[in-house]
């Protein structure tokens, strides 16, 4: 089977009620079985979390797929910023080439360093590392003058020790149904949010206890170099094609819909390398693209070709906590 169509018949048992594969339930116990071994080594000693010199926020999620943890980074990253710290962002750098951990450059290329790097490094102006190994690409931004480390993703890298974690739930979603991989959409089980310290709900209203975040755009900037910006209230009753190689493309389309904008879904699977036929139409009509997706391939754009920037909406509330509970560990004792 594709493995857009295996995809598609996961994610309907994960989601929709479709029954689970008998294979998968089967994978399921076994991926179990070495999620426990795994625990069991770090709670002997034998593996050891390694803590760095400044404090470590950790954004991250229980389920595959996207959640949103992205812009939460970016903006929780601005914030603080804005009240006084010097972050630094720390990531897998997944679908890039480097293994190795290093600082991104000016010139960073997704293909290398991976697309959610790239973004987030022109999206917030804040220094970047990436590495397979999240703890060395921590020590650079730190020796870098960064007085705090933003971990895009990483819940499940215990190898680096954090000060504080933050869940991401897709609002809509939720867990799914509640199972582990591959016969759920579960990293690791649900009982696990019930220790995370913050938990954030994107795209619907938060339960007791949690923190709502939207995921907002208001305009498609031109991507073939020129200054041109359409908002996307003036694109109303305008058929557009949204292409998203992202990990919940729905998002992106369920947004733009609620502008009014008619649009001709086309999903691509998450971190999809592009090489230019994907934004190729027959027809006139314009080509909407998401950041992550624009700095891939924005070589390939032409006139009608936009991207949609969006941010994290958060209370202020929430970014004050995390300042007040960081200025904390500064004052205690390492």
């Amino acid at each position: 089977m594709p493995a857009a169509g295996l995809r598609a018949r996961l994610e309907a048992a994960w989601y929709g009620g479709a029954p689970v594969p008998a294979w998968a339930s089967a994978l399921e116990h076994l991926y179990a079985a070495l999620l426990r071994v795994r625990r069991a080594l770090y709670a002997a000693g034998i593996r050891r979390s390694t803590r760095v010199d400044v404090p470590v926020v950790v954004v991250g999620n229980l389920t595959v797929g996207g959640t949103g943890k992205t812009p939460l980074v970016a903006t929780l990253g601005t914030e603080l910023r804005q009240r006084g710290w010097s972050p630094g962002i720390a990531l897998r750098g997944y679908g890039g080439s480097q293994r190795s951990a290093g600082l991104l450059p000016a010139d960073a290329d997704p293909a290398r360093r991976g697309d959610e790097a790239v973004l987030l490094a022109r999206a917030t102006g804040l220094p970047v590392a990436t590495g397979r190994a999240r703890v060395d690409a921590a020590r650079l931004l730190a020796g870098h003058g960064c007085d705090l480390v933003l971990c895009d993703d990483g819940l499940q890298h215990w190898a680096l020790a954090r000060d504080i974690e933050i869940l991401v739930i897709d609002g809509e979603r939720r867990f799914g149904n509640g199972r582990l991989l591959p016969a759920g959409p579960l990293r690791e089980p649900v009982e696990r949010a019930a220790r995370v310290d913050h938990v954030v709900v994107n795209g619907a209203t938060a339960a007791e206890g949690e923190v709502t975040m939207r995921i907002v755009g208001q305009r498609a900037l031109a991507l073939d170099g020129s200054a041109r910006a359409l908002a996307l209230d003036g694109l109303r009753g305008r058929r557009v094609h949204a292409v998203a190689g992202i990990g919940n493309p729905e998002r992106l389309f369920a947004m733009l819909e609620r502008f009014g904008i008619v649009v001709a879904r086309h999903p691509l699977a998450d971190h999809h390398a592009f090489d230019g036929s994907e934004l190729a139409f027959a027809d006139d009509d314009l080509v909407l693209v998401t950041e992550k997706d624009a700095v891939k391939c924005a070589c390939f754009a032409d006139a009608r070709t936009f991207v949609v920037p969006v941010e994290a909406e958060l209370p202020a509330s929430f970014v004050d906590r995390i300042h007040a509970d960081l200025h904390a560990l500064r004052r205690s004792p390492a």
